[in-house]
């Protein structure tokens, strides 16, 4: 049994049904969930895929201007 963070209706998962960074849907609200932990099954609001490839963009262009940093010395 596990505990929606978005609504907290309560879904049943057991932790050998599981596995660590699978995504679930909360049957209540619809919320995707990510399992961060499998003993006791805990679930977190999964990160849409638009917010993680923006943060790797930003990730990527701080590594670019610490590049052209090097060049200007």
């Amino acid at each position: 049994m596990a505990q929606c963070p978005e609504c907290e209706a309560i879904i049943d998962l057991e932790g050998e049904d599981v596995e660590e960074g699978q995504l679930v849907d909360c049957p209540e609200c619809g919320a995707e969930l990510e399992v961060v932990n499998t003993n006791p099954v805990e679930l977190d609001l999964a990160e849409e895929e638009e917010e993680m490839d923006k943060e790797e963009e930003d990730d990527f262009e701080d590594e670019e201007e610490d590049d052209d940093e090097d060049y200007d010395e």
